[in-house]
């Protein structure tokens, strides 16, 4: 069955559900303020050089200069002068140290390799990538690649020796998984488009000044549809007529050969509701999710990484400690590979799965995440299980996981995720209330607290309230404001 991209426009807001065998496995989501400038190539200028970072800031126009990692970079300093030979790419050695590659003030051409994400900046790299239908043209690395999605050895080799014969001296060229079982007449078609940007990049770089923009990259909506073709996308329904006419007009122009339908949604029902999707939105914003089985796994963020949590929950199971344990995890490797391409995890992942003591269930579950994990288009890399359960993942990150853009940090909690306890409350008030009197001259004071804390303090500690007001000699009034959260609460003279 082939797969569905389902597009919903609502005024300044697109949301795109990509399904496969109808169900939802990437969403994204596109708002008017959205910058999506990954993909970008830019002329830019190094503004500061970070010893200590191994690294260097580069002004690119943006409000923010971008982050250049001394590994990121490729110079080709033909740019700058004239040379005989014109192949000048100089590759940086990952151990050699920024102040001897850059120095302020250097022009240089980089492309955003990330947007901003949270507290870090704009991400950029010198090594450039220029995507086309077939085929992934560098012009600054001399390397022939095949997507690791064509399995068939012998067209594997097929495909590495016509890019080793098309390919340009000084480039490099990736085989796309949809260059599969194509010629070398397509092959070269798309390399000559290629060939075209670059040569328009090269020479608008001659000639303008940093920081400018040299060349942007598709819209999030067509880079989703170019990038996502090869894995047998058929079906593009959209809810808007426009953006249908523009996909339609982008499918007969840049994929005349894929048999991709744009279909037109204009029924009653919103279209997310139709497809069953918008169910499936309402559940991103959860920790926890259970499996079949009766387990369940957590997923808790941090700034530097994503920890999942895998827990037997209800599974009692019907044999020994050790298979109860082995089956839990393994249907939460299923679940956890889903969900972190569902929500498009970036980054480090740890999965704290459950102890097993036994080498071959820990191989088997490790083998299990492996491939299931094959399925996700973004490049991802598994470390085997520790001694203690723990697997790392680390999976390229571009752009923002799907949970950030629908939430926001709780201003009750500040985004801990807790909020104080009742009883934490309540003994607060009651340390109030008697540094109050102590410390200002009154016969009768109010108390503002939320329900939930005034009647747990009635229920719990009556008994306290008649002890200050007895020895304090003052009325405490106890008001109730249901605008107040738990935690919050105010103490003022009557």
């Amino acid at each position: 069955m082939g797969s569905e991209l389902i597009i919903n426009v609502t005024f300044n807001e697109i949301r795109m559900a990509f399904l496969e065998n109808s169900v939802p496995v990437e969403f994204f989501i596109e708002r008017k303020n959205d910058k999506n400038i990954v993909g970008n190539i830019f002329k830019g200028r190094v503004s500061r050089i970070v010893p200590g970072m191994d690294a260097a800031f580069v002004d690119i126009g943006l409000e923010k200069s971008a982050f250049l990692y001394v590994g990121d970079i490729m110079l080709d300093k033909s740019m700058y002068e004239e040379y005989e030979d014109a192949d000048l790419i100089f590759p940086i050695e990952i151990n050699e140290r920024i102040e001897g590659v850059l120095e302020e003030g250097q022009e240089l051409i980089v492309q955003v390799s990330r947007e901003p994400i949270g507290q870090k900046g704009t991400k950029v790299t010198s090594k450039i990538t220029l995507p086309g239908r077939l085929l992934v043209l560098m012009p600054s690395t001399q390397h022939i690649g095949v997507s690791r999605r064509i399995d068939q050895e012998e067209e594997r080799k097929r495909l590495a020796d016509m890019l080793k014969e098309i390919c340009p001296k000084g480039f490099g060229l990736i085989a796309r998984t949809a260059s599969e079982g194509k010629s070398t007449e397509e092959l070269s078609a798309d390399l000559n488009f290629l060939m075209r940007i670059w040569e328009n990049i090269h020479e608008k770089a001659k000639c303008t000044r940093p920081p400018s923009i040299l060349h942007q990259d598709l819209g999030l909506i067509l880079r989703v549809i170019r990038d996502l073709h090869s894995h047998n996308l058929k079906k593009i329904v959209i809810d808007d007529e426009l953006l249908f006419k523009k996909i339609e007009e982008f499918l007969k122009e840049y994929l005349p050969e894929e048999k991709c339908e744009a279909i037109y949604f204009n029924e009653k029902d919103p279209i997310f509701e139709a497809y069953g999707i918008e169910i499936d939105v309402a559940k991103l914003a959860q920790k926890k999710i259970w499996l079949k089985s009766g387990g369940y796994i957590v997923i808790d963020y941090t700034e530097a990484l994503t920890v999942i949590d895998v827990n037997t929950g209800r599974y009692l199971g019907k044999k020994g400690l050790e298979d109860t344990i082995l089956r839990t995890n393994l249907e939460a490797v299923k679940e956890i590979a889903y969900q972190i391409r569902l929500r498009n995890i970036g980054g480090i992942i740890v999965v704290d799965f459950i102890d097993m003591e036994r080498k071959e269930s820990r191989d088997m579950v490790f083998q299990t995440l492996m491939e299931a994990l094959k399925r996700d288009r973004i490049k991802t890399f598994v470390y085997p299980i520790s001694e203690i359960g723990l697997v790392q993942i680390t999976r390229k990150r571009t752009r923002h996981n799907i949970v950030n853009m629908l939430t926001e940090a709780c201003p009750n909690c500040d985004g801990s995720g807790y909020v104080k306890s009742r009883y934490t409350v309540c003994y607060e008030v009651l340390r109030e209330i008697r540094s109050f009197c102590r410390n200002e001259d009154v016969n009768s004071l109010n108390v503002y607290l939320s329900p939930e804390a005034a009647s747990f303090i009635y229920e719990e500690e009556k008994a306290s309230i008649e002890y200050i007001e007895n020895t304090l000699k003052t009325k405490v009034n106890l008001i109730a404001n249901p605008d107040f959260s738990i935690d919050r609460f105010q103490v003022v003279k009557a």
